[in-house]
């Protein structure tokens, strides 16, 4: 991926993804890549809140000082 992709824009594809599998659209083999591409999705958004809780954290460390 040549720009990272914002939280924002990787949850409504997430949405996208599961609105799809819930309507039946996919065959076998899109269904796969789907589910490989919502594994990636799913890991992005997991990292980019942990990071932002350390964030958060940090910050909220350097004000109790």
């Amino acid at each position: 991926m040549a720009k990272e992709m914002k939280y924002e824009a990787a949850i409504k594809r997430l949405e996208e993804i599961v609105e799809s599998i819930e309507n039946d659209e996919l065959d076998l083999e899109q269904l796969n890549v789907n589910l490989k591409e919502a594994q990636r999705l799913i890991k992005l958004c997991r990292d980019k809140l942990t990071k932002t809780e350390e964030e958060i954290n940090k910050t909220l460390e350097g004000i109790d000082k």
